[in-house]
């Protein structure tokens, strides 16, 4: 796969964009007629390579042709074009009749005043119960500073609206115990039901989940060092931080580097087949968070992802060490003994 090369600060910042999911996808079909719709399910996977997912209903009328075709735009919309998302979003009418376009790569329409647009190439497809998950490589984007388009509880908006129903958690038989909306019970069973969605395509790699915290943890920089893996892995799999390692060298999806400072340990960087392996496992668990995204809305989505970064903070100060945030003194052993 060729890997643009894009500026990764202005790319986020598209992607950025991307207030609640109001986009719209086009392509053409076989005949060279141009075909679009409105879509919710637009999500991020990776920055380098650059790559997006979106979702399609495996009833919609398009979906023969979005299977087939080579290249997709998705379109972030601005807050002014509500009437051109519900357009979209109806079927049987001719929804460019009128709409200036520009043509983009491999001839896809491109619609204008946009938000956000990313031009794709069809990279992965994935089964995802009543949806299939398509994953683009990001050929080319381009953003302005238009405010995007808000939909959120039946209407468009410029800000999320939350109504909750909040019920009264269950009680315990015995007094003391951990009740339902206990904060551990809560984070661990959701933690394990989430890798419980991913497990099939774990194992179709023969990766099991230490591997796979290891894989992910080396794609967030090119060299990462013992010591960063040490801050990294500290609290999930330090103990087995090792064996994974030491397995994921052995097949060649891990090499290891001498260290460019004294005291600083081995580097580990990612083979090519590393690489690979690590983009499908990932693209796999950004399509379980995109559904699941989706099902919360992206009022209530945006909200748990800052508390749940706020508490990883409270919980964890060396959260940050890989992105060369860390706020700890001193060097670690990776893992620790």
């Amino acid at each position: 796969m060729t890997t643009p090369t894009l500026d990764a600060n202005e790319f986020r910042k598209a992607l950025g964009s991307f207030a609640t999911g109001v986009t719209i996808i086009t392509t053409r079909g076989p005949d060279g007629a141009p075909l679009g719709l409105t879509c919710s399910s637009f999500n991020s996977v990776s920055l380098n390579p650059p790559m997006v997912l979106w979702s399609l209903a495996n009833n919609a009328l398009s979906l023969p042709v979005f299977r087939d075709a080579s290249h997709w735009a998705v379109h972030v919309l601005a807050a002014d074009q509500d009437e051109l998302s519900a357009r979209f979003a109806r079927r049987g009418e001719n929804k460019f009749a009128g709409v200036e376009t520009e043509p983009g790569a491999g001839g896809i329409p491109l619609l204008r005043g946009c938000s956000a647009r990313f031009q794709c190439k069809t990279a992965f497809q994935y089964e995802g119960g009543d949806h299939v998950i398509f994953v683009g490589e990001v050929l080319s984007f381009d953003r302005s500073d238009s405010p995007p388009l808000v939909f959120h509880g039946g209407r468009y908006a410029h800000a999320a609206r939350r109504d909750p129903t909040d019920e009264r958690p269950r009680n315990a038989f015995l007094a003391g115990s951990f009740s339902e909306d206990f904060l551990g019970y809560l984070l661990g069973r959701g933690h394990f039901r989430f890798l419980a969605q991913i497990r099939d395509a774990l194992e179709r790699e023969q990766v099991s989940e230490q591997e796979f915290y290891v894989l992910s943890t080396l794609t967030l920089k090119r060299s990462v060092t013992e010591p960063e893996l040490a801050a990294g892995l500290e609290g999930t799999i330090s103990d087995a931080a090792r064996a994974a390692m030491r397995a994921l060298i052995l097949r060649g999806f891990v090499r290891e580097a001498a260290a460019v400072a004294e005291m600083q340990g081995a580097e580990f960087q990612l083979t090519d087949a590393g690489r690979a392996c690590a983009l499908r496992l990932i693209s796999a668990a950004k399509a379980v968070e995109s559904h699941l995204l989706e099902e919360l809305g992206a009022g209530e989505s945006a909200a748990l992802k800052s508390l749940l970064n706020r508490l990883l903070r409270a919980l964890d100060p060396e959260a940050d060490a890989l992105w060369g945030k860390s706020s700890g003194q001193g060097q670690q052993v990776w893992p620790p003994e």
